[in-house]
């Protein structure tokens, strides 16, 4: 069951037809995936006392509704590590069309994947799940099932991936938390079939999986008009 702060963050959001990152991260974290430390600045002077509180570096992301694409409009400045750099990036973003704020968060690190959710016409909700950042583009190397997830269901779906030697460690590299990866996806599949009957989508690029955590570092989701 959905809780009242996802309610209404959702609620806060039809009219526009699509979650801004904070709100999202907000409902992800809710629903119990794990995100990066975030907060959400508004002024400059809040970006610089976020900034202190989270930890250098991070990343900074514009906030507007007329931006759902951000990397489009220049709208993410990563590796920031000092005030300098914050206050930039900030004055930056603050030219772009509907800026509100910033997203401010932790930088997270580890393999690159993506797991996202579509509501089908014909099947309901389905699930994917592969590698993720720009070569989910470039290598299409993805799992699809329908939703609800069950365990059998996520191991198939990695042991499908042509890629999968990149989870297990990969020339001396060290394996993803399997147990971790398991249960966000377990959690997502849940979180998505109480939001199906809202959403048309819900895209998880890229999920940070390390051999510690799978963290959520970016999201967009997207509701029934």
């Amino acid at each position: 069951m959905l809780s009242p702060v996802m309610q209404t963050l959702l609620a806060a959001s039809k009219t526009r037809g699509w979650v801004l990152e904070p709100d999202a991260k907000q409902i992800l974290r809710e629903a119990g995936l794990d995100v990066p430390e975030f907060r959400y600045a508004t002024t400059a002077a809040e970006a610089t006392r976020f900034g202190a509180e989270i930890g250098y570096p991070l990343v900074a992301k514009v906030v507007s509704p007329a931006v759902l694409h951000k990397s489009e409009v220049h709208g993410v400045a990563v590796g920031i590590t000092d005030d300098a750099a914050l206050q930039t990036a900030y004055a930056r973003f603050s030219q772009i069309d509907g800026f509100t704020g910033v997203h401010l968060e932790r930088m997270a690190r580890g393999l690159e994947l993506i797991v996202g959710a579509k509501v089908d016409a014909q099947f309901g909700p389905v699930i994917l799940m592969g590698l993720g950042g720009t070569s989910v583009e470039i290598y299409q190397d993805v799992a699809i099932r329908m939703a609800p997830l069950s365990p059998p269901d996520v191991n198939s779906m990695v042991a499908s991936l042509k890629g999968r030697r990149l989870l297990e460690g990969y020339r001396g590299a060290e394996p993803v938390n399997m147990e971790q990866l398991n249960r966000m996806l377990m959690t997502f599949s849940k979180l998505v079939m109480e939001l199906a009957p809202l959403i048309e989508s819900i895209d998880l690029n890229p999920v940070l999986c390390s051999p510690d955590a799978c963290v959520i570092a970016d999201a967009r989701i997207i509701l029934c008009r």
